[in-house]
């Protein structure tokens, strides 16, 4: 599936948002293996807007959003699973 951004001057109106701040945020408060991905992608955006490339920096920018999703729905799984762990030992997570 391609996504085609609307028309403007050349073809492309702008950039596209490269969504770099929620893949940071997502990495340090979510998952990191998936936030990275997000990272990775973010940074190519506006590089390849640069180079002429630009139905390549909105794949970039769609998919710098999609793990950055990926990234939080994991976090909040497992953020969930952990808080069910808890309330099922009692809060004593730690037994001596």
């Amino acid at each position: 599936m391609s996504y085609y951004p609307p028309p403007g001057q050349g073809g492309y109106a702008s950039p596209p948002s490269n969504h770099l701040v929620w893949a940071i945020l997502t990495t340090i408060f979510c998952c990191l293996p998936a936030g990275v991905v997000s990272i990775v992608y973010a940074a190519q955006v506006n590089s390849k807007w640069q180079a002429g490339d630009h139905q390549g920096a909105y794949n970039a920018s769609k998919n710098a959003r999609v793990w950055a999703i990926v990234s939080a729905v994991v976090g909040l799984v497992i953020g969930l699973i952990w808080g069910a762990v808890v309330l099922a030992t009692g809060g004593n997570t730690y037994r001596y």
